[in-house]
């Protein structure tokens, strides 16, 4: 037994040293980072000092905010029907859809921004082929605009809503349904007093989820609309890289409050969620 604990101690070894190399010591460089003046001159409050004091990044947080949570309530709501649509197929049709869901979660960044520029871009697609025809379904979207961002964010959270919120179906057995219908229950009833019940809480998990996710999402919107604009994530990177001149201690000011913020946002989901499930109780 010692033996075998000893092998299994070993063997994490290297996911610890990878745990620290990657997570924790960037994280401490970054906490560092924001609390040093510019250049490394150091300890000062000042970085801190001018996000607060500057409406410019005022602006970029309420837009993040704003941007994810709609997002993330648009991607949930259709995910939970979406989803249940899904289990109506046969379970070898249900694999298949789960697996499209996976590979369609994981396409994001450039590559997705560049996929709806053919598509529906200025000349998109779908958009030339709207014009010959005739059709002004598009006139009024612009795809670089604010709603443009929305899409492609739902685009990207709506898979992954969908591979989350699958298993709490799964869970939900056919003898409830069975038992509430010899009871004289409807199936709306059944999903308003049993159903929804039980998935509220999951998706109040996948929401904080989406949220977080969304909050940190930067390729996608950046290849799409450059600097145009202000989002959180744009403006750590543009301070990172410098369109003139780089502030990473100024930039790493932002992504610790970024985090804070997302902290604060997991907190407050989890204390709605047991909310839940104590009234439901």
């Amino acid at each position: 037994m010692k033996r075998i604990n000893g092998m299994l101690l070993v063997s994490i070894i290297p996911f610890v040293i990878f745990v620290l190399l990657f997570l924790f010591v960037p994280l401490f460089f970054m906490l560092y980072s924001s609390f040093q003046g510019n250049g490394g001159s150091g300890f000062t409050f000042n970085q801190y000092l001018e996000v607060f004091q500057n409406t410019y990044y005022h602006q970029a947080f309420k837009n993040s905010i704003i941007i994810s949570f709609l997002s993330s309530i648009i991607a949930v709501v259709l995910a939970v029907f979406a989803t249940y649509s899904i289990t109506l197929f046969s379970k070898k049709i249900q694999d298949r859809i789960l697996v499209f869901a996976n590979l369609t979660a994981n396409f994001a960044g450039i590559p997705l921004a560049f996929a709806f520029i053919v598509i529906l871009g200025n000349s998109g697609l779908f958009t030339l082929l709207f014009k010959h025809f005739g059709w002004d379904l598009l006139n009024s979207f612009n795809l670089y605009s604010w709603s443009g961002l929305v899409l492609i964010y739902i685009y990207f959270q709506l898979p992954l809503a969908v591979m989350l919120i699958y298993p709490v179906y799964q869970g939900i057995q056919v003898q409830w349904k069975e038992a509430a219908a010899l009871l004289g229950a409807s199936p709306s009833q059944f999903w308003l007093r049993i159903g929804v019940p039980i998935i509220m809480p999951s998706i109040a998990g996948t929401f904080s989820i989406l949220f977080a996710n969304a909050m940190g999402a930067y390729a996608s919107a950046f290849a799409l609309t450059g600097s145009t604009y202000n989002l959180v994530t744009i403006r750590i990177g543009a301070l990172t890289t410098g369109d003139i001149f780089a502030r990473p201690e100024l930039g790493s000011a932002i992504a610790t409050l970024l985090g804070l913020t997302l902290i604060i946002a997991l907190l407050i989901n989890e204390w709605l969620t047991r909310r839940i499930r104590r009234d439901l109780s």
